[in-house]
């Protein structure tokens, strides 16, 4: 299958962005990962506060789910989110992976860590889109200092400013996709066995981070399998809070004198 091509470069304000359909394959998202990576490595600036963005995101998470952080059976699965969708890390050497054996994995990974795979690649490349877009709108907006604490003041209006409600919504959707995935595949006969026999070759090829990723979602929802309040609620809870936050943020009119201050998760 061919590779979709990445994004013009001179057209990354663009109105529209890429749609997750659009990648049918690991290498596909990551192709547009990589192109939004460098453009951002030539503009400090734009790095910086794509930065600025995903410590704002984090912190909100962990405002949002503070509760789920704390709880008995939710606390691994709430960390497992947050470190691997939300924190401020640098995924470059798990994205190499990645790609290094895309056509491998696509191959002779069974269908169901197959398809877990190309659901992170493709959120992965969403989000990249959409951190992008925030952070050139606040690259524009008169922040003074620029500090963690002033981009969370002015993060709600940036995300007013950049839209893209439909591709929020398919950003939640891809969220729901991944934790049904990691759950599928805590249900595969002999996958965690097969799992731990890959670890010395994983290493040895060089794909530690690839194969943490993989034993570390299957342990933590085979665990919330074996829980009272289990995968589900769970996961219905991420996404009642989230479409929840995306309502207050694109229905509550901007001209409104308390607008700013209707997120306390970002205070």
């Amino acid at each position: 299958m061919p590779t979709t091509p990445g994004p013009d470069l001179n057209t990354l304000e663009s109105t529209d962005l890429l749609s997750a359909k659009q990648w049918h394959s690991i290498s596909d998202a990551l192709t547009v990962v990589y192109q939004f990576q460098e453009v951002q490595r030539k503009q400090p600036a734009l790095l910086s506060m794509v930065h600025a963005v995903k410590r704002a995101q984090c912190s909100r998470f962990q405002r949002s789910y503070a509760d789920v952080l704390a709880h008995r059976d939710w606390s691994e699965a709430a960390q497992f989110f947050l470190q691997e969708l939300y924190a401020d890390r640098d995924f470059s050497r798990r994205d190499a992976q990645f790609g290094r054996i895309a056509s491998a994995i696509e191959r002779l990974f069974p269908q169901s860590l197959l398809q877990l795979a190309i659901t992170l690649a493709q959120l992965h490349a969403l989000s990249e889109q959409l951190d992008h877009r925030m952070a050139l709108a606040l690259l524009v907006t008169p922040i003074t200092p620029q500090t963690d604490a002033a981009v969370r003041v002015h993060y709600p209006l940036a995300w007013r400013t950049v839209g893209q409600r439909a591709a929020r919504q398919e950003q939640l959707a891809l969220v729901e996709h991944l934790g049904e995935e990691l759950a599928k595949i805590t249900r595969v006969k002999g996958l965690r066995i097969l799992l731990r026999m890959m670890r010395s070759p994983a290493h040895a090829a060089g794909l530690e981070h690839l194969q943490s990723f993989l034993e570390d979602g299957f342990d933590t929802f085979a665990a919330m399998h074996r829980s009272k309040a289990g995968v589900a609620g769970f996961l219905s809870t991420v996404s009642e809070r989230e479409r929840s936050w995306m309502g207050r943020l694109f229905d509550t009119p901007a001209t409104n004198p308390n607008f700013a201050m209707l997120w306390p998760e970002l205070e």
